[in-house]
């Protein structure tokens, strides 16, 4: 069972050692030895081993997430997706295996070289084709969607999981182009279980994403344009419906 790197040269007592928030190992153990392992597709395996080799191993999406995300697609029957923050592809080849066919995804991350090492998996998987990578800092690829009035309101669904401190603009943009109805999904908004510590507990490393993500969550609880529900898987996703 893959909960932590493989990587020999993990630093011992590193703020991102633990990503889950479950504070029982054998609890967390239990859930995805019962009922996500077993379900989860071997694509998807070859990608989190890949991934758990990385230094930034933490930066992969957890597997017991990608299958909320999974029903959350099929319950959509969402075919015309956005992925902000790819890394190696854990949670876009999951969507295009969830996806129809003739689903497409825009897929953005100014990280090719970490893109490119699951890139093979989801060429094996046969759904390369559902894909529509941008080699680029997200907010650009956003603005130039927008200056299409046939963009506004075509998406269906989106996954977010890049820089944290730029998640509002992320959400001003992506409000424009959800349908009503359309779900824009937020990781690591509890930040690795650190927005309820004093900040002085916080590790220096971790403090200034903590701070915009602690104002992040206000804001979307404020915004009476979406329906809301932050679930405590990983460390933290938000999930928002598009209300109008």
């Amino acid at each position: 069972m893959n909960l932590h790197s493989n990587a020999s040269y993990q630093v011992e007592g590193s703020p991102w050692d633990n990503k889950g928030l479950l504070q029982s190992q054998e609890l967390y153990r239990y859930v995805l030895e019962t009922s996500v392992y077993l379900r989860e597709p071997e694509p998807l395996k070859e990608i989190r081993a890949i991934t758990a080799n990385l230094p930034e191993f933490n930066m992969g999406t957890t597997p017991d997430s990608g299958q909320l995300i999974a029903m959350l697609l099929n319950l959509l029957n969402a075919k015309n997706t956005i992925e902000l923050g790819v890394f190696t592809g854990y949670s876009l080849l999951l969507t295009a295996l969830t996806i129809p066919d003739d689903g497409k995804i825009l897929a953005i991350d100014s990280n090719l070289e970490s893109y490119e090492l699951g890139l093979p998996v989801i060429r094996k998987a046969g759904v390369e084709h559902k894909i529509n990578f941008k080699h680029s800092p997200a907010l650009p690829v956003l603005d130039k969607l927008l200056e299409d009035d046939k963009n506004r309101g075509s998406f269906d669904f989106a996954f977010v999981d890049a820089d944290k401190t730029n998640y509002g603009n992320y959400h001003k943009r992506l409000m424009n182009l959800m349908k009503i109805g359309g779900l824009i999904v937020y990781d690591n908004t509890l930040w690795y279980g650190t927005l309820a510590m004093p900040e002085e507990s916080v590790h220096k490393l971790m403090r200034s994403e903590r701070s915009y993500l602690l104002e992040f969550n206000k804001f979307l609880a404020a915004d009476t344009r979406i329906q809301i529900s932050q679930v405590s898987l990983g460390d933290g996703m938000t999930i928002c419906r598009r209300l109008f």
